[in-house]
C-alpha cells in the first residue's frame, strides 16, 4: 500500500495531462503544413517587427543631424519607404497567419468532435455506467473548445513572441550591449515571476476543467431527475449539491484567473521599469558621447517589443495549461478500451430459426461480483420464454449478455448451434427487436421514431402496427398526425412513449424478440390490448419476457424463476404452481389482498 496516497494521485494526474498532451500533437498530425505555414507568417511578421526600429533610429539620427545643416529629405523618404514596407508585409503575414488558423482551428474542432461522436459507439455498455453523461457532454464541447483556441492563438502567438525576444535581443545586442543589459535586467523580474504563477495556477485550471465537468453532470441528471426531486421534495438538496460543486468551481476557476491574471499588470510594470532604465542608463551615455540620440529612441521601441512578447508567452502559457488538462480529459475519453474488434469474423446469420441455448454461463459487473453463477438451459425455437424473480436475481442481465452487450466470464451462448462470441454485434442485434422499460424516444416525428433504423416502411404497415398497439386514434388526434414532432411542447404519457417503442419493435419484424418490462408503464386496461398486441407479435418467434407482473406471463411456454444468478424452477404456469415453490411464493404474494 502506497503511503502517500495523494502524491500517487498528483502522480497519475500529471501523467494524463502530458500524455494528453502527446495524443493531441499525434492527433493534429494532419495539421502540421498549415500550422507550419501561419508559424512561419508570424515569424517573419515579427522580424519585420524588429527591423522597424533599427530603421526608425536612423530616421532619428538623420533628422537630428540636419536641425543645423538641413535634412537630408531623400533619405528621409527612403528610410519611411523602408518602414511602411516593413510594417506593411508585417500587417499582410498577419492577415495570412489568422485566416490559415481559424481553418486549422474550425477543422480541429470538427474532427475532434467527430473522432469523439464515433468513439461512443465503440464504447462498452459498461462505460456509460461510470460516467456520467454530462461528463461525457463537458469533455465534447467545453475541453474541445479549449484545445482548439490554444490551436488557433498560442501556439502561432508563442513563436511569434519567442522570436520578437530572441530578435529583440540580438538587435539590442547589435546596436549597444551596455543598454541591452539595462534592459534584460530590468525584465528579469518580469521571468522569475512569470515561471512561479505559471508553477502554482497549473492545478487550479486542471480542478476548473474537472470540476467543470462534474457541475455539468450534476446538472444533466438534476434536469432529467426533476420530476423525482419535486415529488420527494428534493429541490433543498439538489440545490446544496449544485451550490456546493459551484462553489468548488468557482474557487478553482477565480484562483486560476487570479494569478493568470497578475501576469498582465506585472508585465506591465516590467515595461515601465525598463523604459525608465532604458532613458536614465541612455541619458549617461549621451552626455559621455557614447551614444546617439536615435539609439535612445530605438532602445524605447525595443523595450516595448521587449516585454510585449513575455507578456504573449504568459498568456500562451497559461492557454496551454488549460489545454493541457482539457486534452488529457478529451484523449483518456478517446483512448478508453474500446469493445473488441470483430472485423475479422466471417460468420453470419441472416436468418435464425431462433434456438438458443445457455451453457454454464457464468457472470460479474466485477470478479467479486458474480451475478450469474452457472445458468443451463435450452430454448426451441418459436417458444416464448418468461424470466422471472426478485430484484437482484440476474434476469436483466441474462438478457444483457445475449445481446452480447456484456462478454461473459465462462460458459457459452448459442443460437441455432453458433456461439454468439463467433458472430458480430451488429449481426445479433439485427435478429433481436427489444423493449425495454426505460423507454428511448428522440426529438423527432412519430413516423420517424416508429420507423427508426428501417427503410421503406408503408403508411399503411405504419397504421396497422400502431392501431395493433392502440396508438393509431391518438395519433390521428394530434395537429399533424403521424408527422408531428415529438419534443417538450409535446405531452406523451409514459405509457404512451412506452407504445410507441413497442410499435418500433413490431416495426423491426426480427426474428426473435427480447420484452424488458415492456408494460411497466402502462394502465390495467392498456396492458389487455398490449398483451393482445404482444401475443400476435411473438407469435411463431422465439421471445424472451423479463415481467414482475407475473399475470402477463401466464401463457408463456417457459417460465425461468431465478433466484441469486441461478435458476431454481422452470416450466409452464399451471406446473410451477402445482409445485408450490419460489414461483408459487412469488405469484401468490401479487394477490395476496385478493
Amino acid at each position: 500500500m502506497s503511503m502517500h496516497p495523494n502524491r500517487n494521485k498528483n502522480a497519475d494526474r500529471a501523467s494524463l495531462r502530458s500524455g494528453g498532451m502527446r495524443s493531441l500533437l499525434r492527433f493534429t498530425r494532419p495539421y502540421y503544413a498549415p500550422v507550419l505555414i501561419a508559424t512561419l507568417c508570424a515569424a517573419i511578421s515579427s522580424v519585420l517587427s524588429i527591423l522597424g526600429p533599427d530603421r526608425l533610429s536612423d530616421l532619428t539620427n538623420c533628422i537630428t543631424e540636419g536641425i543645423l545643416t538641413g535634412i537630408d529629405m531623400d533619405r528621409v523618404l527612403t528610410i519611411c519607404l523602408t518602414l511602411v514596407a516593413f510594417y506593411g508585409s508585417s500587417f499582410l503575414l498577419g492577415l495570412v497567419q489568422g485566416q490559415v488558423n481559424t481553418r486549422v482551428n474550425m477543422s480541429l474542432s470538427k474532427n475532434l468532435r467527430a473522432a469523439i461522436s464515433e468513439k461512443i459507439n465503440r464504447l462498452p455498455i459498461d462505460y456509460y455506467n461510470k460516467t456520467t453523461f454530462g461528463d461525457i457532454l463537458s469533455r465534447i464541447t467545453n475541453d474541445v473548445d479549449t484545445i482548439s483556441e490554444t490551436v488557433q492563438r498560442s501556439v502561432t502567438n508563442l513563436v511569434s513572441a519567442v522570436t520578437l525576444l530572441l530578435g529583440c535581443l540580438f538587435m539590442m545586442f547589435k546596436t549597444n550591449w551596455t543598454m541591452a543589459v539595462t534592459a534584460i535586467v530590468a525584465s528579469l523580474l518580469g521571468f522569475l515571476l512569470m515561471s512561479v504563477l505559471m508553477g502554482r495556477s497549473q492545478k487550479y485550471f486542471r480542478a476548473r476543467q474537472e470540476w467543470l465537468g462534474k457541475i455539468n453532470g450534476h446538472i444533466e441528471e438534476a434536469y432529467t431527475g426533476q420530476h423525482i426531486i419535486k415529488l420527494y421534495n428534493g429541490e433543498a438538496e439538489a440545490s446544496a449539491q449544485f451550490e456546493e460543486l459551484n462553489r468548488k468551481l468557482y474557487e478553482s476557476n477565480w484562483k486560476s484567473q487570479f494569478l493568470s491574471g497578475l501576469m498582465q499588470p506585472i508585465m506591465g510594470f516590467v515595461g515601465n521599469l525598463g523604459y525608465v532604465s532604458v532613458c536614465v542608463v541612455g541619458a549617461a551615455l549621451v552626455m559621455n558621447r557614447q551614444i546617439t540620440f536615435g539609439v535612445i529612441v530605438a532602445f524605447m521601441v525595443y523595450v516595448r517589443l521587449f516585454t510585449n512578447p513575455l507578456s504573449q508567452i504568459a498568456q500562451s502559457m497559461t492557454s496551454l495549461q488549460q489545454t493541457a488538462a482539457a486534452s488529457g480529459r478529451v484523449f483518456e475519453f478517446l483512448e478508453a478500451k474500446e469493445l473488441e474488434d470483430e472485423s475479422h469474423k466471417t460468420k453470419r446469420l441472416e436468418t435464425t430459426k431462433g434456438r438458443v441455448e445457455f451453457d454454464h454461463v457464468k457472470f460479474g459487473y466485477t470478479p467479486d461480483k458474480i451475478i450469474i453463477h452457472d445458468f443451463t438451459e435450452t430454448v426451441e425455437p418459436g417458444r416464448k420464454v418468461a424470466i422471472v424473480g426478485p430484484t437482484g436475481a440476474g434476469k436483466t442481465t441474462l438478457v444483457n449478455l445475449l445481446m452480447r452487450f456484456y462478454e461473459l466470464d465462462g460458459g457459452e451462448i448459442r443460437i441455432d448451434g453458433i456461439p454468439t462470441t463467433e458472430l458480430t454485434r451488429e449481426n445479433i442485434h439485427d435478429l433481436f427487436g427489444m423493449v425495454l422499460q426505460d423507454t428511448w424516444l428522440f426529438e423527432g416525428t412519430i413516423r420517424e421514431n416508429v420507423v427508426y433504423g428501417k427503410e421503406g416502411i408503408s403508411d399503411q404497415r405504419l397504421k396497422e402496427v400502431c392501431k395493433a398497439v392502440g396508438m393509431h386514434h391518438f395519433i390521428k388526434t394530434l395537429p399533424k398526425g403521424y408527422d408531428t414532432v415529438i419534443d417538450d411542447k409535446t405531452n406523451l404519457s409514459e405509457g404512451q412513449k412506452q407504445l410507441l417503442t413497442i410499435a418500433r419493435a413490431m416495426i423491426e419484424n426480427a426474428p426473435m424478440l427480447i420484452l424488458d418490462e415492456a408494460t411497466s408503464s402502462v394502465d390495467t386496461r392498456t396492458e389487455v390490448l398490449i398483451q393482445k398486441a404482444m401475443d400476435e407479435l411473438t407469435r411463431g418467434r422465439t421471445s424472451f419476457v423479463i415481467a414482475h407482473r407475473l399475470s402477463t406471463i401466464k401463457n408463456a411456454d417457459l417460465i425461468l424463476v431465478l433466484k441469486d444468478g441461478d435458476v431454481v424452477e422452470s416450466g409452464t404456469h399451471q406446473e410451477l404452481l402445482a409445485q408450490n415453490g419460489f414461483y408459487a411464493e412469488l405469484y401468490n404474494s401479487q394477490f395476496q389482498n385478493g
